[in-house]
């Protein structure tokens, strides 16, 4: 209540309109499996494209189990399918078992000079991707001595920075273009900036020693980083003019060496998809960064191109220096337990609880093998999907059927589960793989969580995502007629058929809840949707005060965003009464709700089932017969 205290005239700003609902994604997908790189237990960023997906979590290949072998790598399928289908965004868990209780992560170190210790890389993740080859280069700047109202200046020279300094004393016996490598220190006491060699003793310079019209030069020395996937079609990445020195007071800056390849990804500074780690001299891997012995950056480039720190005759030569990790390894496939993820590390589907937006849940290669011993781990799998998404509310699971089942096998499986927040699908998809140009079977959750984006993008969510093209496809591992739907689609398993002139479709749009309330997953998306736009659109509610005031806003606000889903065509009825009604009031609290702090708010929708029996009944005409 504002106050009026002294004459005059207030201007108040007011409302006369209800608060609007706006609806919210039901598009966004997050995928779990493993992976070839990537991290394990960070929060998954999002991903927008399939290029993307390669820079964070590995290129194609296949994946190398030390207890199964060599298995087709289902996430980058699915990821792929899921992009070419019409997805838009996808959130990625990856989850990872390793081998013999070991890392399993790649390391390597280049080589250094005798009684110099060498400068110790390791792979960020475990995995096989991590096997790649690392590239240093030394890079001697341009000249950044210059005079200022007769005195030297050095623009863009930082504390700790290396500098190559030549022709200050100009000797008759030394050839010009000779000088030496020093240390940049800022002495805080005189402002003035001292550059000190690594001699016995240590020479030490001013600036204002340096003369640029004498010819005298002070270069910038800086190490370029790249680093060679194990796919020779993979991404190169590189990162230009980071500094040597351990103690550089860019520390944590993107140009700083160490900072920006340490053993903390989670800085804000320091992007998760760096693939390498650069670790100080330590004879065997550690487990936090060590920067050693490496004192200076003087340590680290002798270290690393075997330069002598007093003299370095060319500054424009070009040295580098290599490392090719080795001993990634993909672990073991991974268990059920790693895909129900840890409470503390948020790992697994646990990782996802935090992502408000996500909608479809999958775990694409997860019943591979599902009749070849995997059958007890895919089943839990299966159930940890369905219960994450009974428990998040707003979302529903992806589920894929094992490879090469037969009818029989398939129904067998889906008995196991009632769920109106899951759906199965069968047969798996044929692709043509684009690694080894051969047909390849692929599990199919991947292209149908792509085709529900594209079905709500297209169309809307409570169109059914059915009667749609799989764009991927070039087959299916089994092709279904009509008579073995007939057997699958009352059971809730979603088929996938082929049709003559119209392609390879998928064929089905059922939950597998024997609730025939929640037949249809288009009814449980569109009911996810109502309810999470209604959640986030009426926080405002919270802590009002509780009366007639607020229940006929409350009322305004659902009605209006109601009235525009009936206008849409989501909802039955030829009038907004007979499509829904809502209802926030004295019938619908008591007056011991009111005492608790409640407002209730009944609401009825009147939702659309799709056509999914389309029939025609034909029958004899005569032509003198009345209508």
């Amino acid at each position: 209540m504002p106050e009026y205290l002294a004459p005059g005239v207030y201007v108040e700003e007011t409302s006369f309109r209800s608060k609007s609902i706006e609806g919210v994604s039901t598009t966004t997908t997050g995928f779990i499996g493993p992976t070839r790189y990537g991290p394990i237990d960070l929060e998954p960023d999002i991903i927008t494209s399939l290029g993307e997906f390669e820079r964070i979590y590995g290129d194609r290949q296949k994946l190398n189990f030390s207890d199964t072998g060599p298995i087709d790598n289902f996430m980058w399928h699915a990821v792929r399918a899921f992009f070419e289908e019409g997805g838009k965004r996808l959130y990625i868990s990856r989850v990872f078992t390793p081998a013999d209780g070991i890392g399993n992560i790649a390391s390597g170190s280049p080589p250094a000079p005798a009684g110099v210790a060498a400068l110790e890389i390791k792979a960020r993740f475990p995995g096989a991707a991590g096997n790649v080859r690392v590239r240093f280069d030394l890079v001697v700047g341009q000249n950044i001595l210059s005079e200022e109202k007769g005195n030297p200046r050095a623009r863009g020279v930082l504390d700790n920075d290396v500098v190559w300094i030549g022709d200050v004393t100009r000797p008759i016996s030394s050839p010009p273009g000779t000088g030496q490598l020093y240390i940049a220190r800022r002495d805080q006491a005189t402002q003035q900036w001292l550059f000190e060699s690594t001699g016995s003793p240590p020479n030490q310079l001013k600036l204002d020693d340096l003369d640029a019209d004498r010819g005298d030069q002070l270069r910038l020395l800086t190490v370029n980083v790249t680093v060679f996937p194990s796919d020779p079609e993979g991404f190169t990445s590189v990162w230009p003019g980071l500094a040597p020195d351990p103690s550089h007071q860019r520390a944590g800056a993107p140009d700083s060496l160490f900072a920006k390849f340490g053993e903390n990804p989670g800085k804000p500074s320091l992007p998760p998809n760096t693939p390498v780690v650069s670790l100080g001299q330590a004879r065997t891997l550690p487990i936090v960064i060590s920067r050693g012995t490496f004192k200076t950056g003087l340590d680290v480039l002798q270290a690393l191109f075997q330069i002598d720190p007093l003299d370095l005759p060319n500054p424009d030569s070009v040295k580098s220096a290599e490392a090719s990790l080795k001993d990634g390894k993909d672990g073991q496939r991974p268990d059920a337990d790693s895909f129900i993820g840890d409470d503390v590390r948020k790992t697994g589907l646990v990782a996802f609880e935090d992502i408000e937006d996500i909608s479809i849940v999958a775990a694409p290669g997860s019943t591979f093998g599902y009749e070849n011993g995997y059958r007890q781990d895919a089943n839990t799998i299966i159930n940890s999907l369905i219960g994450h998404a009974q428990k998040m509310k707003y979302r529903i699971a992806v589920l894929d059927s094992g490879d090469k089942q037969a009818i029989s096998q398939v129904r067998a499986m889906r008995g196991r589960f009632d769920s109106t927040y899951g759906a199965l699908y069968y047969p798996w998809i044929r692709i043509l793989d684009p690694l080894t140009r051969q047909e390849i079977n692929v599990p199919p959750s991947g292209a149908v969580a792509g085709i529900y984006a594209r079905n709500d993008i297209n169309r809307a969510v409570y169109k059914a995502p059915a009667n749609e093209v799989v764009n991927t496809a070039i087959g299916f591992e089994q092709l279904l007629n009509k008579s073995q739907q007939d057997v699958l689609n009352p059971e809730g398993i979603n088929c996938f058929r082929f049709f003559e002139g119209r392609g390879f479709r998928l064929w089905g749009a059922r939950t597998i809840s024997s609730d025939p309330e929640w037949k249809y997953v288009n009814l449980r998306r569109y009911f996810a949707y109502l309810e999470r736009s209604i959640d986030k659109g009426t926080q405002w509610a919270v802590f009002e005060p509780n009366g007639e005031a607020l229940w006929a806003n409350v009322r305004r606000t659902i009605e209006d965003f109601l009235l525009n889903e009936w206008q849409s065509g989501a909802l039955l009825g030829d009038k907004p009464d007979k499509a829904y009604f809502v209802k926030c009031d004295r019938s619908t609290m008591t007056q011991n709700d009111l005492d608790n702090g409640r407002l209730i708010c009944l609401i009825g929708v009147a939702p659309l089932r799709p056509a999914e029996f389309v029939i025609f009944r034909i029958g004899q005409w005569t032509a003198d017969r009345k209508a």
